[in-house]
């Protein structure tokens, strides 16, 4: 007796509603196609537990005739290809006739339709796959389709299934990319009761992105339009300085179709080298309009991958439009300083929301200055004199070495709350003065850094001038602060007898890295006095809810905001204003990206991240108490000899290895 046996007509439904349906989210996207080939301008989508007991698309599209009804459920059928050369100019999202067929084979499923030029409309019932009626039914023009119970009748891929949640979020990430899709078309969805998206329809880009992430994002972005040899490509990118961490908002369409595209992706990254910051990436949401016998979209069962007969074009076409698109919406050409207009753009100003520590910063390597609203009368003097003060560097306390003045910090500094006064008290003063009541020798320095010093107190200058040699000595190992290079790299003096070089960077990253991961977060979250609010694609933003213990494991804390948001209320002390956003969209990323690596793993990689955002850059300027404090740390704890990423943190160079390259030995 031989061992092929046929499959019957049943079983191998089955298996081919799994190459189409997946889980809710592959039905919906399938159903949604149908009604934008069917010509809908309306489509509304309806959800319960997320979408595995019910759900419903509703369209007003030209509807199905009765006679195609039965028709319209058999494997293969379908009214968008008729001849084998239809296959080479493919203009329909639908066209292998197997999603309603799919669909039905495991699920309980309901169809009302009216086709346009019929009075009475048509209902039809079919049960895992068996046909239960057909009847008469009143209802519009266009088709309603109702889902229960998917995949009941196949045990196996039920218990593949995530939880409500966490399909409702994949629902929901088919519904944005097809609303940006047809701005056209006005869709609605409705999760549970609650309606979570509703767009305009009035077929632009734009509102429908609004619709889709928000305000904030929206607001952060320029046009795109261009044509170059037939290829059309519209929409709109991020201004540099709103790029991303990673590329989860980066949406490509090709003639209306969501697609992941390798050459469109490389493409937009190479038109913005240059302009977006090494390590970030531009999001965007670009429509590529091709000659339809161009592009092969039957080569995914989910149709999300394409391929083209030739890149090239395409790839010139995209990084042509975005290369103009930021030239010809470059700001820095309108900024002015002094009334005078300045094409290099020296000074960008930037709005940050603000932060317990009210900061304002500059940074001599990007020229540029940040500054946040002001929350005491202290750092109105900061503000008015363009001067950092530092109350509290110390490693071992783990701020941030270019903390100034705040609340905080003034609170856990009772020693100083005399000086501090005397500061709040004083007539705010030119910049001069200020410069002048810091011991002359140093004046030079501050004019020398932009002006830009600490305000120290005249007690600790009279001290290091007393005594330079033994400041900052210890009994045990001597360490005597010789310079620094480069505004990186910290030269001491140890026991007479050796050089020790130290990567600032790399030292304090280590130091940070150690206690986030021997304390996990515990007391190092500051409360932010505005909280700020966080998009996320919708696959991030599953992963990120779903982990929420992992950003309390690193001082963040981080709350659902519903609808792809997130919003943080407190941050690590140590951490920047500006990389808290980005911190969090990358740890997002991270934890959707890796799911099936342990917990361990995760953590470790989270614990990098922050710990590397957090640390002092190269480049920074530090005062003499700093890096001596890093120095001294390093010195106590022989185990900090690597970074976080392995590369060493400090050269130890001895006296006779110096002398030796002179020639003394």
């Amino acid at each position: 007796m031989g061992v092929i046996n046929v499959l019957d007509k049943h079983i191998s439904e089955l298996i081919a509603a799994g190459e189409v349906v997946e889980r809710p989210s592959s039905a919906i996207k399938e159903m949604i196609e149908n009604s934008i080939d069917a010509g809908a301008s309306d489509i509304t989508v309806e959800i319960q537990n997320g979408g595995i007991t019910f759900m419903r698309v509703t369209d007003n599209g030209c509807g199905i005739m009765r006679d195609d009804v039965k028709l319209a459920f058999l494997p293969h059928a379908t009214s968008k290809i008729r001849y084998q050369n239809d296959l080479d100019s493919i203009s329909t999202l639908g066209f292998r006739g197997e999603a309603l067929s799919s669909i039905s084979s495991v699920s309980k499923l309901q169809l009302l339709t009216r086709f346009k030029s019929e009075e009475i409309g048509t209902s039809y019932e079919i049960d895992g796959g068996e046909e239960i009626s057909i009847d008469d039914a009143g209802c519009p023009v266009g088709t309603t389709i109702i889902v229960r119970d998917l995949f009941y009748n196949i045990p196996a891929r039920m218990k593949f299934l995530k939880k409500d949640r966490a399909e409702g979020n994949s629902v929901a990430n088919v519904m944005d990319k097809v609303a940006m899709s047809h701005p056209e078309i006005a869709f609605t969805f409705i999760r549970d009761g609650k309606r979570v998206l509703n767009t305009s329809g009035d077929g632009k880009i734009k509102s429908a992105i609004y619709s889709v992430y928000g305000r904030d994002f929206a607001t952060g972005l320029i046009p795109v339009n261009y044509e170059l040899n037939g290829i059309k490509i519209r929409g709109y990118i991020s201004k540099p300085v709103n790029a991303r961490p990673n590329r989860s908002m980066q949406n490509f369409f090709i003639n209306g179709r969501y697609v992941k595209s390798f050459t469109a992706t490389a493409a937009l990254e190479e038109a913005c080298k240059g302009s977006v910051m090494v390590g970030k990436f531009p999001a965007c949401v670009l429509h590529i309009s091709v000659p339809f016998d161009a592009v092969d979209v039957n080569v995914h069962p989910s149709k999300i991958e394409v391929r083209f007969i030739n890149e090239r074009p395409v790839f010139d076409a995209v990084y042509h439009a975005v290369k103009t698109s930021l030239n010809n919406n470059d700001e820095r050409k309108n900024l002015t300083f002094n009334g005078e207009k300045r094409d290099d753009a020296f000074f960008e100003i930037k709005k940050s929301k603000p932060f317990v520590s009210s900061k304002s910063v500059f940074n001599p390597q990007k020229d540029k200055i940040e500054k946040s609203d002001p929350i005491s009368e202290l750092d109105k003097v900061v503000k008015n004199t363009g001067y950092i003060g530092r109350l509290e560097t110390s490693v071992n306390n783990f701020k941030n070495p270019l903390d100034i003045y705040s609340k905080s910090a003034i609170k856990n500094n009772e020693n100083k709350e005399s000086k501090i006064n005397d500061i709040l008290n004083s007539k705010i003063v030119e910049d001069t003065e200020i410069v002048s009541s810091v011991n002359p020798e140093e004046n030079e320095k501050c004019i020398s850094n932009s002006g830009l010093e600490s305000i120290v107190d005249k007690e600790s200058v009279q001290t290091e001038n007393e005594n330079p040699e033994t400041l900052f000595e210890q009994p045990e190992n001597k360490l005597v602060f010789i310079g620094e290079a480069f505004k990186t790299y910290i030269f001491v003096e140890k026991n007479d007898k050796e050089i020790v070089i130290i990567d600032k960077h790399a030292a304090h990253e280590r130091m940070i890295y150690e206690r986030l991961k021997k304390e996990r977060g515990a007391g190092f979250s500051q409360v932010l006095l505005q909280p700020i609010t966080v998009t996320l694609n919708k696959n991030d933003y599953e992963s990120a809810i779903s982990n929420l213990d992992m950003f309390r494991e690193c001082a963040f804390d981080v709350e659902d905001f519903g609808n792809g948001t997130l919003i943080i209320r407190s941050a690590p002390q140590y951490l920047e204003l500006d990389d808290i956003e980005s911190s969090v969209i990358e740890m997002a990323g991270y934890i959707s990206q890796n799911k099936n690596d342990i917990r361990s793993e995760k953590m470790d990689w989270i614990y990098h991240n922050v710990a590397c955002r957090a640390a002092i850059k190269g480049g920074n300027i530090s005062t003499r108490e700093e890096l001596m404090d890093i120095a001294n740390k390093l010195d106590s704890d022989p185990t900090l000899r690597y970074c976080p990423h392995g590369r060493p943190v400090c050269i130890v160079m001895s006296k006779y290895e110096l002398e030796k390259q002179f020639g003394r030995v």
